[in-house]
């Protein structure tokens, strides 16, 4: 899925229609006792982040989403009950959490007391006012402070229906997102052919919640793992690191808004000569990271590129499948290097050397450094992130599907970029402060980083190519 915000996912006019929980199923929740299973680290973070941004004054919504195409006008019916199907298969959309002092507590409903209200909103014959109603409706409808925190949205024309899905972070991640075109898909074409679709039980992300923190509280601050973070964010001055370019901030200046930048990056040719040029050495995500760390150094002119690398954490198959976000980080540190093939190394040497890092929630190691952490941001640092999405079941219909993974690109001082591997190629999106130095510089990177996918390959070839003399 290329990875957009709502302004640029080919909304089209038509009647939109909404689906969210049910009053009888809010009233349900409130009078739910306590769930035993606490909130996984990241999860609370995320909260609390939240928390700490609003009580300084400002409004950031943070909701992730998906996009995609049904055929024809759909069977609303049908499509209501695929809805609530793929709901209930993924526990943590009927989980949230209500706060006693400054406590985090969760609840989880039961299947039989979801159920979904559908109300026809009306017909909208412009796109633009679309998408700004679409917009400001999910910025309520999937805030991460409160709950229900997540909508279902369908736009109904003759030939075609849109299907919109938004969630607060906490209840998803990217892989989550890509599987939910096929998902809904698939159950939404079973109840329009009477068929019963066999779906394989998936792990619950509120069960691994509880092992990932248990696990995680098993460790205090002489664990090898703290003392590996606590080097690290003493090597970026005390904080976890930002992109290393200038972004045209002033320090300690108010919370800038930000832009998105998405694009293709390179065709499926390119990418598969850049992935078979970086193997040896672990791959295209090496390769992203080795070629990010020469052009922050062209760019900024720091002598190592430091860095926080996101991992997945879906490490039993049980969880293969699962709705939630299993996500860490590793940090890695690379010196400057003057070409490729040394920046590939260094790379893969830190990815080796520190993977292992992101099995431990980063909130729980900041805790047990017991720095000053509190969040004047909703990103804690910036990232580029790598991902391969062509094995994800129906990857190949996403074009045809129109199929987006949705961002809401609000404030922040952080640069996140994301590139992910499609069947057409590379696609590369990021957002980043809205400043004109900031989107000078990022256009340079997006630039060099092109540059770069295409050049190594076809200079090993040429080297390979030219003749040699005894």
């Amino acid at each position: 899925m290329r990875i957009s915000d709502i302004q640029r996912c080919e909304v089209r006019p038509g009647r939109l229609v909404e689906w969210t929980f049910s009053p009888a199923t809010v009233a349900a929740a409130a009078a739910l006792p306590p769930d035993p299973r606490p909130p996984a680290y990241i999860q609370e973070s995320h909260i609390r982040t939240a928390r700490s941004v609003r009580d300084d004054g400002l409004f950031v919504p943070t909701w992730i989403g998906a996009s995609f195409d049904l055929p024809g006008r759909a069977d609303l019916d049908a499509l209501e009950q695929a809805l609530r199907g793929w709901t209930l298969r993924h526990e943590t959309l009927r989980s949230g959490f209500r706060w006693t002092g400054d406590d985090m507590h969760r609840f989880t409903l039961d299947e039989d007391d979801v159920a979904l209200r559908r109300e026809v909103v009306g017909d909208f014959a412009d796109a633009d006012t679309l998408v700004r109603y679409l917009q400001d409706r999910f910025d309520v409808a999937a805030d991460a402070l409160g709950w229900p925190n997540l909508i279902y949205a369908a736009v109904l024309r003759d030939d075609s229906t849109s299907v919109y899905l938004a969630f607060d972070h906490t209840n998803v991640d990217a892989y989550s997102l890509y599987r939910i075109p096929d998902e809904i898909r698939e159950l939404y074409l079973a109840g329009t052919t009477g068929r019963t679709t066999a779906g394989t039980p998936v792990g619950s992300y509120v069960d691994f919640c509880e092992q990932e923190r248990a696990n995680a509280d098993d460790i205090d601050g002489t664990h090898a793992i703290v003392a590996r973070w606590r080097e690290f964010i003493a090597r970026c001055g005390g904080k976890l690191p930002d992109f290393p370019v200038d972004l045209g901030l002033r320090p300690g200046g108010v919370l800038p808004t930000q832009k998105l930048l998405r694009e293709p990056l390179v065709d499926a040719d390119a990418a598969a000569a850049f992935e078979t040029y970086c193997r040896p050495y672990g791959g295209s995500m090496v390769g992203v990271l080795a070629a990010t760390s020469l052009l922050v150094h062209q760019l900024g002119g720091q002598p190592v590129y430091r860095t926080v690398v996101p991992f997945h954490t879906r490490v039993k198959s049980a969880w293969s499948d699962s709705v939630g976000w299993y996500v860490g980080g590793a940090p890695i540190e690379v010196p400057a290097t003057r070409d490729f093939d040394g920046a590939l190394t260094a790379v893969r040497a830190e990815l080796q050397a520190n993977r292992s890092l992101a099995r431990i929630p980063l909130a729980r190691v900041l805790r047990l450094l017991g720095s000053d952490f509190r969040p004047t941001s909703p990103d804690m640092y910036s990232i580029v992130s790598y991902a391969d999405a062509r094995l994800i079941p129906g990857s190949a219909r996403w074009t045809e599907q129109k199929a987006y993974g949705l961002i809401r690109v609000s404030y922040g001082d952080q640069v996140c970029a994301w590139v992910t591997r499609l069947h057409e190629g590379l696609w590369f999106a990021c957002r980043y402060p809205d400043t004109d130095v900031a989107y000078k510089n990022m256009r340079r990177y997006i630039e060099g980083l092109r540059d770069l996918v295409v050049s190594v390959p076809a200079e090993r070839r040429q080297r390979t190519a030219e003749p040699t003399f005894s």
